[in-house]
C-alpha cells in the first residue's frame, strides 16, 4: 500500500533535515521567548537560541526528564493557554504525581496524522475493520489509535480493554481485520478464544496486530504470528509524546520516526554523549511541532539503536530498532546487568516453554536472588518428574548462558501466572518492599 502522505514520507533526506532544522529553530526560539521553564533551563545550560546553527547543535540543548513533568504538575510547563487547549490526557502516575499532557487542535491533528501514516505503513486502509483494544479515557492509547484509524477510512471497533469473551465474539461477527492492543493482551485474548473453542487463526478474519505500550521481543513476534496467523507490527509512543505515534512498516525492519514531527537521538545513558547510528543507547526525542507541551531532548529511558539508512519501503525517515528494555528496568543481580527482555528472548527459544513468565527478585542476607517462574506449554506438560527436571535444567542452563549469572527456575502449570489486559507486569522486586 502506498504511503498515506507520499510527499512527506518519501521526502529526500537532505530536504527532511533542512525542514527539521527550521522546525527546531522555531521551537527553541518560541520556548525561550514564552516559557519560563525552558528559558531558565537554557540559561542554566549556557545556551541561547542563536547558538543553534545546525541540527547537530541540538546536542547543546538541555535534557528534559520525566521528573520535570511531575515537579511542575499539573500544567506549569505548558506553553499554550487554557483557552487554546482542547484535551487533557493523564498518565497512571504509579510513582509520585501523574503526568498531565495537554493538546491544542494542531497537536491533535498531528497525532492523528502520525497514526494515519503508521497504520498505512502496516498495510491498513479503507475497507479494514480495526479493533482498538487499548484503554480509552485518560490513557492516550485508545483515542490516538481511534483517530488514526478513522483518518485512513477504516471502520473502528472501540472495544477498549476487558470483557474479553465479548471482544472475541465481536471480532468474529464484525469481521475485524486488525487489532491494536498490547502484545500481552493479544496473547491473553488468544488463550481465552481457545477456551471458547475459537481459533483466531482459522475462525476470524484477523490479519494484523498493531502492538505496543510494552517491550516485546522478536521471539514473541514469531510466537504470535505462528500461533494466531497474523502479521504483528511494533508501534511506539509514550504519554508524554502524545501516546502511540510511530510504527514499523510491512518490511518489519525498525520503527519509522516521522522526522517532520520529531527529532530523535540515541545517547550514552551515563555520559549523555550522542551516539552514532548503529550504537545502542537511550532514546532522546524532541517534538518539533508540539504546541501545548513541547518536549525538548526528552530522555525517555527506552533502550534502542538508531538506523539512519532509508527503508526498503521507500520511506526516508529515520528508524529505531525494537525497544530492548528500559534504563530503569535494568536489574542488577550480584553485579550483573539483567534486562527482562533478555529473559524473554532466552525462554522463547526453548521448546516446551509457554508464552508467560515472571521474574521475582529478592535478597537473602547480603546476596541478591532472582527466580524465574515460567509456564510449561500444554504440549510439554507432564506428570513425570524426570521430564520436568530435564526441562527445568535446560531452562536454567539457557538463562545462565544468556545472563551470565545463575538464577532459580520454577516451572508452573499452564494458566498459572497472571494475565494482564493493559501493560504486563513481569518483574516483582521484593528488595525494596
Amino acid at each position: 500500500m502506498p504511503p498515506w502522505n507520499p510527499r512527506m514520507e518519501e521526502i529526500p533526506r537532505d530536504e527532511l533535515q533542512r525542514l527539521q532544522f527550521r522546525l527546531l529553530k522555531t521551537q527553541v526560539y518560541r520556548l525561550y521567548s514564552f516559557s519560563e521553564f525552558y528559558r531558565a533551563r537554557m540559561k542554566e545550560q549556557g545556551v541561547h537560541p542563536d547558538d543553534i546553527r545546525s541540527l547537530a547543535d541540538a546536542a547543546k540543548l538541555p535534557f528534559m526528564y520525566k521528573g520535570d513533568l511531575r515537579d511542575n504538575y499539573p500544567d506549569r510547563i505548558f506553553s499554550a493557554s487554557r483557552d487554546e487547549l482542547v484535551r487533557y490526557h493523564v498518565s497512571s502516575g504509579t510513582t509520585g504525581k501523574p503526568t498531565v499532557v495537554g493538546y491544542t487542535r494542531h497537536d491533535i491533528e498531528n497525532w492523528s496524522e502520525s497514526l494515519a501514516r503508521a497504520f498505512t505503513s502496516c498495510g491498513l486502509g479503507r475497507g479494514d475493520v480495526i479493533q482498538v483494544s487499548y484503554g480509552y479515557g485518560l490513557f492516550t492509547g485508545g483515542l490516538g489509535a481511534h483517530y488514526g484509524a478513522e483518518r485512513i477510512g477504516a471502520t473502528v471497533l472501540p472495544t477498549s480493554v476487558g470483557n474479553t469473551e465479548r471482544q472475541i465474539e465481536l471480532m468474529q461477527d464484525l469481521h475485524v481485520t486488525a487489532i491494536a492492543c498490547t502484545p500481552s493482551y493479544l496473547l491473553h485474548m488468544g488463550e481465552v478464544a481457545e477456551k471458547m473453542g475459537i481459533s483466531i487463526r482459522d475462525d476470524t478474519d484477523l490479519s494484523a496486530g498493531i502492538l505496543g505500550a510494552e517491550p516485546w521481543s522478536e521471539q514473541m513476534r514469531e510466537r504470535i504470528e505462528d500461533w494466531l496467523g497474523i502479521k504483528a507490527y511494533d508501534i511506539y509512543g509514550t504519554s508524554e509524546l502524545s501516546g502511540p505515534m510511530f510504527s514499523e512498516c510491512t518490511e518489519q525492519q525498525g520503527i519509522h520516526i516521522w522526522g517532520d514531527l520529531a527529532l530523535v537521538e540515541v545517547i550514552d545513558s551515563g555520559t549523555g554523549e550522542v551516539l552514532a547510528p548503529g550504537e545502542q543507547g537511550e532514546l532522546v526525542i524532541t517534538m518539533l511541532q508540539k504546541e501545548a507541551l513541547p518536549m525538548v531532548r526528552y530522555r525517555i529511558g527506552d533502550i534502542t539503536v538508531l538506523e539512519d539508512e532509508p527503508c526498503a519501503c521507500g520511506r526516508t525517515h529515520p528508524r529505531i530498532r525494537r525497544i530492548s528494555g528500559r534504563v530503569d528496568d535494568m536489574l542488577i543481580i550480584r553485579g550483573i546487568n539483567v534486562f527482562p527482555s533478555q529473559v524473554e528472548h532466552a525462554l522463547l527459544e526453548i521448546p516446551g516453554i509457554g508464552r508467560h513468565f515472571q521474574i521475582v527478585v529478592d535478597r537473602q542476607g547480603a546476596l541478591d536472588t532472582m527466580l524465574v517462574r515460567v509456564e510449561i506449554s500444554e504440549e510439554a506438560f507432564s506428570d513425570k518428574i524426570t521430564d520436568l527436571m530435564v526441562l527445568k535444567k535446560k531452562v536454567e542452563n539457557r538463562l545462565r548462558s544468556t545472563l551470565n549469572v545463575a538464577v532459580g527456575v520454577e516451572l508452573v502449570e499452564p494458566g498459572t501466572l497472571p494475565r494482564f489486559e493493559g501493560k504486563s507486569k513481569k518483574v516483582i522486586d521484593r528488595r525494596s518492599m
